[in-house]
């Protein structure tokens, strides 16, 4: 399994950092691996909410990640389900202070026999999040802190 963590101390108070990540749209805005975002199914950023996700990495594939749990303001759970693997992007907002605090924890396990590619994949996904870690400080106009 593939798994990355990064948070984010920004001045945005909790409710608006996360109104920002349950956008789920907006994710083109700090990752440069997703090239685009379309709502599928749902309203909002509520639980069954399906979103296509036209990523680049090492190629490029649409991923539907579907809104499994949602928490406002608190935390939206996503997952997105192929035929080689599952992500698994959960989003955690606390307040502190005057701003808050916006984690994003996401895992990448892939089935079967491809989990002999485990080590390569947790290669390439420390890079893929590194890239998307100083988006996510730019649009929140935040600093890296400890997970």
């Amino acid at each position: 399994m593939a798994h990355y963590v990064t948070s984010v101390a920004t001045p945005l108070s909790a409710a608006e950092a996360f109104a920002y990540m349950a956008d789920i749209t907006r994710f083109v805005e700090w990752d440069p691996g997703v090239k685009r975002v379309v709502r599928v199914a749902g309203h909002g950023a509520g639980v069954g909410t399906t979103y296509d996700l036209k990523v680049e990495a090492g190629g490029t594939t649409v991923m539907r990640y579907e809104v499994t749990e949602y928490e406002p303001p608190r935390r939206i759970l996503l997952v997105a389900r192929t035929t080689f693997l599952t992500s698994v992007d959960e989003v955690r907002v606390d307040a502190a202070g005057s701003g808050s605090i916006v984690t994003y924890d996401a895992k990448l396990t892939l089935h079967g026999p491809l989990t002999l590619f485990d080590p390569l994949l947790r290669l390439a996904f420390r890079r893929i999040g590194d890239r998307a870690a100083v988006g996510l400080r730019r649009v929140l106009s935040g600093r890296a802190v400890a997970a």
